[in-house]
């Protein structure tokens, strides 16, 4: 019973998750419409306080269930943006009406597994943890992004994902086996430390780099990206927010995790800079080619998956820092685009640049929110996105891959010709096109109006004083190297 070091208080994000779950189950075998009704306004409540209890823990340090959960400033931090991204998402489908009112209760039943599965994605130390944990949080999004009425895009791009994700997973249990049988542990910790590289031993690197690649998949990493942009294109626009945010967060804070075992001398540390390289060069010339707004940012996740693997590369406290910045930066950047669509897009269908076209004398905040999203994303002051990229790029610079930085910086200025289309439709296209959203009633009541407000002040606010959280998350990440 010591080791198992059962500590409730430490766990009040995991308690709430698993009790609303179990509601929502309930809600979702109830008859009568108004318990379900009142059941599913929990979710927000329930995001709230998972959010606070993960604040409060911030500062605590501990290892539960026998050492294979570890609680702990960065593994808080990662669970507080969780929280974030579902409050957000459970917002964006009540303009959305791509899902029926039948399937509601199921349809949050499952948005709330997949949150809690990603909860418990970043507190897991132990690999057989963590890929249960990966797979709890995937599972449910096989279910979700097929869930769009009546749409065979949403169909295919659900077969797609469960292809690729059966695919990824079988790599991530190989890798796992030939862990095992080289290093004979499964605990993080223990791993810090042992011979990872090719020369020395080459079962484990093979098998590291296998285990990898399962997170690279929700990473949507080049060459692991093939279902992103299919899957963005098809799923609805508030499942779409979903996917393209928060199952990355936990491919982040377990790529965090096994990035301790490196060093930069290591083969494998040069395999992810080229994977790095490859991803945000792909990523963005793809994404030069897109009308499509959500295959647009599918592309652009693919970049910007590279940008965050910068970070890991030099394996170094400040590094490991700069990935876990960027990656809430990255996730209030595509929030906070993903809102603005859900807004103009009554009727759920999805987007063009075209349908951008006067959105500045219909709707000045949300083109003003959604502008400065494209700036940040971009990566221009005074955004998050800026701060975020300088951050990685300094981690990197003479660790041995100024090569990979000029790359970075090569790309940003390609990314600037599809990201400033968003402002440019917005605010200088006049044109309307026949039949386009611009038809359709936008969404500006106060809920609308409020949360773009909220979320494109966190992408400024964070750019200018970003100290506070980068002396939280630099003070996580040294906690966590051996």
């Amino acid at each position: 019973m010591d080791r198992l070091n059962l500590q409730p208080g430490h766990l009040w994000p995991e308690i709430i998750f698993l009790a609303l779950v179990l509601l929502l189950f309930l809600a979702s075998m109830v008859k009568s419409k108004k318990t379900a009704e009142a059941l599913l306004k929990l979710c927000p409540l329930a995001a709230l306080a998972a959010a606070f209890g993960a604040a409060l823990t911030f500062y605590l340090k501990s290892e539960l269930f026998f050492g294979t959960y570890r609680v702990d400033g960065l593994s808080q931090f990662f669970k507080i943006l969780v929280c974030l991204g579902y409050l957000v998402t459970w917002f964006n489908s009540l303009t959305q009406k791509t899902v029926s009112e039948t399937q509601k209760p199921d349809y949050y039943l499952f948005l709330t597994l997949s949150a809690f599965g990603l909860i418990l994605l970043s507190s897991a130390a132990e690999l057989v943890t963590i890929y249960l944990a990966m797979e709890l949080a995937s599972y449910s999004l096989y279910i979700l992004i097929p869930a769009r009425s009546r749409s065979k895009a949403a169909a295919e791009a659900g077969l797609k994902y469960i292809i690729f994700g059966a695919a990824a997973t079988a790599l991530a249990l190989y890798g796992l086996s030939l862990i095992v049988a080289s290093q004979n542990v499964t605990f993080v910790k223990a791993l810090a430390g042992l011979d990872w590289s090719i020369s020395g031993n080459p079962l484990a690197a093979t098998g590291l780099c296998l285990f990898m690649g399962g997170m690279f998949f929700k990473l949507a990493l080049f060459p692991f990206h093939f279902w992103c942009p299919d899957v963005y294109q098809g799923a609805g626009n508030e499942t779409a927010a979903y996917v393209a945010t928060l199952p990355k967060l936990g491919a982040v804070i377990v790529l965090i995790r096994l990035a301790t075992l490196l060093s930069p001398e290591t083969e494998i540390s040069t395999i992810l800079a080229c994977l790095a390289a490859a991803s945000i060069t792909y990523g963005n010339l793809c994404a030069l080619a897109q009308k499509d707004l959500k295959r647009m940012l599918g592309f652009s996740s693919v970049a910007h998956a590279g940008y965050i693997l910068v970070g890991l590369v030099p394996g170094t406290a400040e590094g490991l820092a700069a990935a876990a910045f960027y990656a809430m930066a990255y996730i209030l950047m595509n929030l906070l685009c993903f809102w603005v669509i859900c807004r103009i897009s009554a009727d759920g269908r999805n987007l063009t640049y075209e349908d951008l076209n006067g959105l500045s004398a219909r709707s000045p905040l949300l083109a003003l929110t959604l502008a400065i999203a494209a700036f940040s994303l971009v990566g221009l002051p005074p955004t998050v996105g800026f701060i975020g990229k300088l951050w990685l790029i300094t981690s990197a610079w003479d660790r041995g891959f100024d090569w990979l930085v000029i790359v970075v910086c090569v790309n940003t200025a390609i990314a600037i010709f599809y990201y400033l289309s968003l402002f440019r439709h917005c605010y200088t296209e006049e044109t309307i096109p026949v039949g386009g959203a611009q038809s359709l009633a936008l969404d500006t009541g106060a809920i609308s109006q409020a949360g773009a407000l909220l979320l494109g002040l966190l992408v400024v606010v964070l750019g200018v004083l970003p100290g506070p959280v980068w002396n939280v998350v630099l003070t996580a990440s040294k906690s966590i190297l051996p």
